[in-house]
């Protein structure tokens, strides 16, 4: 089983020219054409996005569950915050009715 990769125009806008897959001298595993339209490698997963090593990818996945979580910790703050000034503003209000200027009696 081979594949085929058309040629394309890489980042810097050079001609790649087309080769099949697996390549010479190459892991004769990776029998796919991979890759996106500026980048295109033989792989052995058709599923395959990406021709680097995927540990940079658990460093992001760690630096945004930090940053979740301090959002979450400054957004939790903020809400019981709020809650706290709502509960003091309406406790601290007079507990006397207010005058309305109109006495009522009975008949």
């Amino acid at each position: 089983m081979s594949a085929e990769c058309s040629s394309y125009l890489n980042a810097d806008k050079v001609l790649v020219s087309g080769f099949s897959c697996p390549r010479e001298g190459g892991d004769a595993r990776a029998v796919f054409c991979c890759g996106f339209q500026d980048v295109k490698y033989c792989c052995d997963d058709p599923h395959s996005f990406f021709p680097y090593e995927h540990s940079y990818m658990w460093w992001l996945s760690v630096g945004a569950l930090v940053g979740l979580s301090v959002a979450a910790v400054v957004l939790f703050a903020f809400i019981i915050t709020v809650c706290v000034l709502c509960y003091l503003f309406i406790s601290t209000k007079p507990r006397s009715k207010l005058d309305t200027g109109l006495s009522l009696q009975m008949a």
